[in-house]
């Protein structure tokens, strides 16, 4: 589909009618707090992946609620002294994959962990392995509604609760630098490394790839791709709850999490996705309170993005913070 939203020169200017809720950040401190209340127990087990210049370690962490969340760390074999640390999410219904995929951030001489997303690691790649013990509310397919009935259920809570432990377990590894940490991702992971750059204070950079979760009232509106769809599909049986179901997106609305981070942040959109429309990026991109930031922006792509130019962009830039 050719150009659909609003012209570049609006999506510079644009901001989201999303209101946070008056106790966001009270809502946030008392989640993160009540996770902390678990022994992180963050456990790195050495795999044989078959390769000769990268280490790979099986991780397992304690995040929301205390639940086992796995992750896998990936380090230059020839390093003695702690590097740089890549964090990064996956993007929706995909999971952690296998030992030897993504060697890309390892690569490059960091210390690379990748988070699984609880549940989900079922749709496309290599699989993932960690469960999401907690019921919900009757909810559409798919996770974007489940819980969606209160903040405190909603799904995305013990998402966002396990990407900031994913950073404490990364940063507890003797080798990773936690004074330079970076979070990144796309689609999904690029919403979830957002809320990781609002809730954890001191990270040196973040970089939102295409980012979902982003600017709900607008998403939800605007496209009928899947998966900003489920939410309107809900709507559509749940008459007359669409006050409540945007009140409980208010409180995991990456808008709100921008508005909140400080670190250096390198974003980008695509001006024919329709999955992650190009004014809730820049909603999200708009909203970044930190004054160091910079979107790439592709003008005949749809939700792929920049794909391999966006990990060239990433590469530059990263020089500069890790």
């Amino acid at each position: 589909m050719a150009l659909f939203d609003l012209s570049i020169e609006e999506l510079r200017e644009y901001h989201s009618d999303s209101v946070a809720p008056g106790d966001f950040d009270a809502f946030w401190a008392t989640t993160l707090q009540e996770a902390r209340v678990f022994d992180l127990a963050a456990r790195f087990e050495p795999v044989d992946a078959g390769l000769s210049t990268i280490a790979v370690y099986d991780v397992t962490f304690a995040g929301y609620g205390g639940h086992p969340v796995k992750g896998w760390l990936r380090l230059p074999v020839t390093i003695e002294e702690p590097v740089p640390l890549v964090v990064e999410f996956k993007g929706y219904g995909g999971g952690r994959g296998l030992p030897h995929e993504d060697l890309l951030w390892a690569s490059s001489g960091r210390a690379h962990f990748v988070m699984d997303t609880r549940g989900q690691g079922s749709g496309w790649g290599g699989g993932g392995g960690t469960a999401d013990p907690v019921g919900s509310a009757p909810a559409y397919p798919g996770f974007m509604t489940r819980g969606i009935d209160a903040p405190e259920n909603y799904y995305y809570r013990r998402v966002f609760t396990d990407a900031v432990r994913a950073v404490e377990a990364a940063r507890s590894h003797p080798l990773t630098d936690a004074s330079r940490t970076v979070a990144l991702g796309t689609s999904q992971g690029g919403g979830i490394s957002i809320a990781v750059g609002g809730l954890v204070s001191d990270l040196v950079a973040v970089s939102p790839d295409v980012p979902f979760l982003c600017d709900y009232p607008r998403a939800t509106t605007l496209t009928d791709r899947h998966p900003y769809r489920e939410v309107g599909l809900y709507l559509r049986t749940h008459r007359g709850r669409t006050e409540e179901v945007l009140r409980t997106l208010s409180y995991f609305d990456a808008v709100h999490f921008a508005a909140r981070g400080r670190a250096a942040a390198l974003f980008s959109a695509a001006l024919e996705d329709q999955t992650c429309p190009p004014s809730t990026v820049f909603a999200a991109f708009n909203a970044w309170a930190g004054s160091d930031k910079t979107i790439e922006v592709y003008e005949f792509n749809d939700h792929e993005g920049g794909g391999p130019y966006q990990d060239a962009a990433r590469l530059r830039w990263l020089r500069r913070y890790a």
